[in-house]
């Protein structure tokens, strides 16, 4: 599973959902996505290569469509598509990506635009932030109809989403910003199902599949506080 973030700004006023600070506590490393997993994909006969999760306005979704399916095609049917609607607006900026706060209805639209161009060719596609005509974007991905899209996040917007678009809930949770405990997961996961129905979608064929990071306790975080295990599955 591999995180996405192309460039990360000096200072940011953006909130990071999964610190109890509200702070990145990355630096300003970071591999790009698809790089890594092509390496992974070389590399492997059977791991799962998934992205967790891919920052789905960052891209060009018709160049994004087809990255995926090549990675698809090279790694024999092993890609996973995670993903989110991002939360770094400065990344966004840098990035000259779709407006910030369309971004919700920006990746929606993206992922209407994967499923266009991975079932049929020529397509044609007509949205209100992106449009073509008669384009072939080949080969296919290999696995049938297309790569398995997991969503992450727990908002009522990435439920719906989830529900409307996914072949899986990605979660994160076990954290103390987002600690996500059972009886809020199950709150989500009857929510999930009522907007699967209404989405004439089958609920039982969705892959539920929940995050939890593993720290180590010998390691301090930034105010020199020694991790604890303590709720984390």
């Amino acid at each position: 599973m591999i995180a996405d973030h192309v460039v990360f700004p000096v200072s940011s006023e953006s909130e990071y959902p999964y610190t109890l600070d509200r702070r990145h506590p990355g630096g300003g490393d970071a591999l790009e996505t698809f790089s890594i997993l092509g390496v992974v994909a070389g590399a492997t006969e059977k791991l799962r290569l998934v992205t967790s999760v891919l920052v789905l306005p960052y891209r060009n979704p018709v160049l994004t469509a087809k990255m995926v399916a090549s990675l698809d095609v090279l790694s024999n049917g092993r890609v996973t598509l995670g993903v989110g609607v991002g939360w770094l607006k400065e990344e966004f900026e840098a990035l000259d990506s779709p407006d910030f706060d369309k971004r919700g209805t920006v990746s929606d639209e993206w992922l209407a635009i994967f499923k266009n161009l991975w079932r049929r060719s020529p397509a044609s596609f007509k949205g209100r932030f992106y449009s073509y005509d008669d384009i072939r974007c080949e080969p296919f991905p290999l696995q049938k109809p297309h790569p398995p899209i997991w969503v992450g996040g727990h908002s009522p917007a990435a439920l719906r989403r989830t529900a409307r678009y996914g072949d899986g809930w990605h979660p994160v949770g076990a954290i103390a910003a987002s600690p996500l405990p059972p009886d809020e997961m199950a709150k989500h996961l009857e929510t999930l199902k009522g907007l699967c129905d209404a989405e004439k979608r089958d609920f039982a064929r969705l892959t539920i599949s929940y995050k939890a990071p593993l720290y180590d306790a010998a390691v301090p975080d930034r105010g020199g506080n020694r991790r604890s295990f303590a709720g984390t599955p």
